[in-house]
């Protein structure tokens, strides 16, 4: 009882700051909370359990349901224009899941190589669609635990990348006027952008993750 209570006060004051210009320690706090409602989702979606003590569902109708509904709607159109991207990423990566650091150093090098040309929200979506793929690769092969490091990874990337982008828009709220195109036949979407600048970015992060030989 006293976790659920000590995750429901810490799911108010991270909502709480929804409302307001929030600082760098709870844009952090509420990239992890996001990433959470993100991992579920598609576990759920790939009829795969995980358990997250410190997750407490969104209230509906708050600023954090609406944010991550907006993620998981945009991420929908990015697996819609290229669906084999965010499936099998650690198959494609050629990685282990035995190892907890191998993971999440693949996950560092492909979000640095899905933002060194620029930060844009497509990008934003892309870094949530990858580790969610990575975390389903996890719980499929008997590595929950590992689901947590790589929701870790991402608030610390947030952290040190994202964080003063985030701010000067006002956080993570400004997602909320990106609009989520509902034709399948077009092609000039603003998503495509960020599918354009890391198209490859599963070969580019295989070789750089290659060991030296």
């Amino acid at each position: 009882m006293e976790v659920l209570r000590r995750s429901s006060v810490f799911a108010a004051e991270i909502m709480d700051a929804f409302d307001r210009s929030p600082t760098d320690k709870e844009l952090v706090a509420q990239a992890k909370a996001l990433g959470r409602e993100y991992v579920h989702a598609r576990l759920l979606r790939a009829g795969l359990a995980w358990s997250a003590p410190e997750r407490a569902a969104p209230a509906p109708g708050g600023r954090l349901a609406e944010v991550c509904a907006v993620l998981l709607r945009l991420g929908d159109e990015l697996e819609k224009i290229r669906p084999g991207v965010y499936r099998n990423v650690a198959g494609q990566l050629h990685l282990s899941m035995q190892s907890e650091p191998v993971v999440t150093d693949a996950f560092l090098a492909v979000a640095g190589h899905i933002f060194s040309a620029g930060i844009t929200w497509g990008k934003v979506v892309s870094l949530y669609a990858v580790a969610a793929g990575l975390a389903v690769d996890c719980v499929r092969q008997a590595q929950p635990a590992m689901v947590h490091a790589l929701v870790d990874c991402l608030g610390e990337f947030v952290r040190k990348t994202l964080a003063a982008w985030l701010r000067r828009r006002g956080g993570w709220t400004d997602v909320l006027r990106c609009v989520v195109s509902t034709d399948p036949g077009l092609r000039a979407h603003w998503l495509v952008a960020a599918l354009c600048s890391f198209g490859r970015f599963l070969k580019a992060a295989f070789f750089m993750l290659l060991p030296e030989r």
